[in-house]
């Protein structure tokens, strides 16, 4: 998807010129998808490049085609001339719907070619969802151990302007002799059959000349799809030089950033509309000195290699090749003939994360990108929860692995409740509780911890028996402290718990509880306010699913009723 500035040329060549036997083979495609009824929309991916040995021929075939047809274009050169300008608007005019992968080749499209914008979409170019790597193990088993990995990839081309990295080089080895600089990819094949080895020559010529022998690694080879990842993901800094100023999107760009590659880059406009502080640094084309002042700076600071790392990622994951699929089947949706209806799979249920996060205590509190942070320690609330996921998915597939995890949360939440029954939820690494126990309200997690224990109870007869006893004590333990909270949503949380326990002897304190949320939505409750509060705030579908629950248990209509209100009223609101 990347360009080079070769495949932008439009000068007329006797070589070029379509001839009768490229003719008949547009022809004879158009003539084919014609006569195929399961075939309703033709998708072009537009480059000139493509099209330099036969340029009218993709004219003719659109000419031709009775399909419906979207085009993406992967070039948008701003300030065409006469000849450029109507080329394009020609393809245009045979297309229902124009994909660019940026708004500002979206703009040049509208401003400089004149092309409606209700015509003209907008979708980003696909990345990859990866997780959180470690770069050293990766370095080392790719022979790079205790190297500094810089990094640019693609079909190599004049285009890429390399030789801005290597004359940059020196400077950056001067202050980081442990440096390496990785051109990975093979010449572009077009280049090959125009000029051979050329450009490649001429760079091992300068990497010779300003001796960087020791610093620069040429990957002459198309790498597979997972070891190009590794490459990325094991790189310090991956550096975009490219010196065509019109190049509208890159592939290699997309690919770096969501590796989570800090990056240098030349101001394409791929990397004006993607790129700020938080995510890389612009430089000026073909700008050693900026380059090496770039490289150096990042270098030196790990923890800004850091940030930039998960900016990156967390930047990228909207623009995920399965968020891009999407975004292309509603487009194409819109040109179905037999109102064509999407349809989504659920995937596979993946507790990976959730084990990764899972230590022989407990559930660690925050991650950073998919990284466990050690540092943030342990909370009641997260081990709860986990302990209600590793529950479900215990009903679902029996994994035996499951009740690992459900006896580490249940025994964290042992662990958090203290004489009076009631529940710290705060617990730093070393497995002590903190500090902040003490300054913060913690009626919710003592909820969330009775909602968790009732889960547990509703699958009893499928658990190993020492569970339930365990949850059934501890729950035991905190009724004289949970029967004196007031606070909504841990009443709520209560609640739920208890309607999930199943226990006669406490629907009594099920019923109380319920009571006090009615008497909370009947004292607020006015002509245009159907709530429990003055307010909305988080978690306000968890209130009239707690009274449903009560409602379930106890057949008292006027939880069901308050609940129905209060939740058509919620609802309203999240829409408006």
């Amino acid at each position: 998807m990347e360009t080079e500035d070769e495949s932008y040329q439009y000068e007329e060549n006797p070589q070029y010129r379509l001839n009768i036997s490229d003719a008949i083979s547009y022809l004879a495609l158009a003539d084919k998808i014609n006569k195929n009824n399961n075939v309703q929309l033709v998708v072009l991916q537009h480059e000139f490049g493509f099209f330099t040995q036969a340029k009218n021929g993709l004219l003719l075939f659109l000419q031709n085609l009775e399909k419906d047809i979207i085009v993406t274009f992967h070039t948008v050169l701003p300030k065409p001339d006469r000849e450029l300008k109507e080329k394009v608007k020609e393809i245009s005019s045979f297309v229902k719907s124009i994909i660019v992968m940026t708004g500002i080749s979206a703009d040049i499209l509208s401003n400089d070619y004149d092309i409606p914008s209700n015509k003209i979409k907008v979708i980003p170019h696909g990345t990859h969802l990866l997780p959180f790597v470690d770069k050293t193990s990766l370095k080392a088993k790719y022979g790079f151990k205790d190297k500094k990995v810089l990094s640019t990839f693609g079909l190599l081309g004049s285009g890429k302007n390399i030789e801005t990295t290597l004359e940059a080089l020196p400077e950056i080895v001067a202050q980081n002799p442990d440096v390496i600089f990785l051109i990975i990819g093979t010449t572009h094949p077009g280049i090959i059959n125009y000029e051979g080895e050329k450009y490649r020559d001429f760079l091992q010529h300068t990497i010779k000349k300003l001796h960087l022998e020791k610093h620069t690694c040429f990957i002459n080879q198309y790498l597979p799809l997972d070891e190009l990842l590794n490459y990325l993901q094991l790189t310090n800094i991956y550096l975009f030089t490219s010196k065509d100023r019109n190049q509208a999107v890159s592939g290699t760009f997309s690919y770096a950033i969501s590796c989570g590659c800090p990056i240098v880059s030349t101001p394409i406009p791929h990397a004006l509309e993607i790129l700020n502080e938080d995510l890389g640094i612009i430089i000026d084309f073909e700008a050693p000195k900026q380059l090496a002042a770039a490289v150096n700076t990042l270098l030196k600071n790990e923890n800004a290699q850091e940030k930039l790392r998960s900016n990156s990622l967390e930047k990228m994951a909207p623009t995920a090749w399965e968020n891009s699929s999407i975004s292309h089947a509603l487009l194409f949706q819109q040109y179905s003939k037999d109102q064509m209806t999407l349809h989504y799979t659920f995937p596979i249920i993946n507790l990976g994360h959730i084990k990764n996060m899972t230590t022989d205590f407990g559930m660690i509190q925050f991650s950073k990108i998919n990284k466990p942070d050690i540092n943030s320690g342990y909370t009641l609330d997260d081990n709860a929860r986990a302990m209600i996921v590793a529950c479900r998915h215990y009903e679902l597939n029996r994994d035996e692995s499951d009740l690992d995890l459900i006896s580490t949360y249940l025994n964290v939440i042992k662990f958090c409740q203290q004489v009076d029954g009631s529940f710290l939820n705060y617990i730093n690494q070393y497995q002590e509780f903190a500090q902040q126990n003490y300054e913060t309200n913690l009626e919710d997690s003592n909820g969330r911890a009775i909602w968790a224990l009732g889960y547990l109870l509703s699958i009893k007869t499928i658990l190993p028996q020492k569970f339930s006893d365990e949850a059934e004590t501890i729950i035991e333990k905190s009724l004289p402290f949970i029967e004196n909270i007031h606070s909504t949503r841990a009443m709520a949380f209560i609640i739920k718990g208890l309607h999930y326990q199943k226990s006669e002897k406490n629907i009594p304190l099920l019923k109380k509880l319920a009571n006090r949320l009615v008497k909370m939505y009947q004292h607020e409750k006015h002509t245009d306010w159907h709530w429990f509060e003055s307010y909305l705030t988080y978690g306000n579908s968890l209130l009239p699913e707690a009274l449903l629950c009560a409602w379930i248990t106890t057949k008292e209509e006027i939880y069901k009723h308050v609940a129905n209100e209060s939740f058509r009223f919620s609802a309203f609101q999240d829409i408006y």
